[in-house]
Parts: structure tokens; sequence; C-alpha cells
């Protein structure tokens, strides 16, 4: 397994020790939430390098095509029902987030059997940015009414984006849904 794999096999197993620092802040105070946010924040930096390495190494394989996609997900989507979870986040915003990610990885399936590759847009990728600095701005949980409203206001950034992503990725790819090729 070379070192871009075991990055992500890295990021999969960070997945459990986040959740159980997250959902066990409420017992241990914010030592916990500290303790969820550096593995958190570490998991998160294992996507940039195992991605970085793989392209500047030309060590790209069909297992890290398969597993870092799904690894990223994995981290993110944890994270949103942990807030859940903790009464942070209503659970109708993190189904939708959570449903663009299952209807755009299903949407690349069905390109790749039309020997079509769809690349992240500039859309997803900014979606992606805000997400993941809204769960690192969230998970300490400061309490305060000033960073309540910001959180409140990322995540309606974050699922704006996602809407918008999603619509973006459909209209430049609507040959996939209608069976033809672009």
């Amino acid at each position: 397994m070379n070192l871009p794999n075991k990055l992500t096999m890295l990021r999969i197993i960070l997945i459990p020790v986040f959740v159980i620092f997250m959902l066990g802040s409420p017992v241990l105070g914010a030592a916990g939430r500290i303790i969820a946010l550096i593995v958190f924040v570490a998991a998160s930096l294992t996507d940039l390098l195992d991605g970085k390495i793989a392209r500047k190494y030309n060590l790209v394989t069909n297992f890290g095509k398969f597993a870092d996609p799904l690894a990223d997900k994995l981290l993110v989507a944890s994270a949103l029902i942990c807030f859940i979870e903790l009464g942070r986040m209503p659970a109708w915003v993190v189904i939708v987030i959570i449903a663009r990610e299952f209807i755009i990885s299903g949407f690349r399936l069905v390109a790749v059997e039309s020997g079509i590759v769809i690349a992240a847009s500039w859309w997803g990728k900014v979606k992606t940015a805000v997400t993941m600095v809204t769960i690192i701005f969230m998970i300490p949980n400061f309490g305060t009414t000033p960073v309540y409203i910001i959180e409140q206001v990322m995540i309606y950034c974050s699922l704006i984006l996602t809407v918008v992503s999603l619509v973006d990725y459909m209209v430049k790819n609507k040959q996939v849904i209608l069976g033809g090729k672009m």
C-alpha cells in the first residue's frame, strides 16, 4: 500500500476517534471538543496530502480513486450527524447535504459507464471548502450569541452551495442523465 492510500486509511481510522470525542464532549467538556477539533483537522489535512502526493509521484491507484472520496464523505457526514445528535444542526440540512453527495456519486458512476469522467466543479470545491470551514468553526462550540449567529450563517451558506453545486453538476452534465454521451 502506497503513502497516499495509507493517508486515506488513516483518515478513515480517525473518523471513529473524532466521533467518540465529539459525542463525548458533553461529558468531556472543552477538552473533548479540542481533541475532536484536532482529530478533524488532522484527518482533513490527510485529504490534502494524499491527493498531492498521489498526483506528484504518479501514485494514483484504483483503490485511492474509490477510497479517497469515500473517506471524505464519511468524515464530513460523521461530523454533520454529530451536530444533529448534539442539537447543533437541523437534521433536514444534514439530509440535504448528504443526499447531494449520494446523488453526485451515483451520477459519476453512471457517467463512468458511458466513458465520461466528471471532475469536481468549481462550485463543488467551494461547497466542500465552506462546509469544512463550517465544521471546523462549529466543533469548539463557544456558545456565545455572536458565534451562534455566525455558525447559522455558515450552515446556510453550506446548504445553499450544496444545492447550487448539485444544480451545476446536473445542468453541465444533463446528457448523462438523458443517457447520451456529451
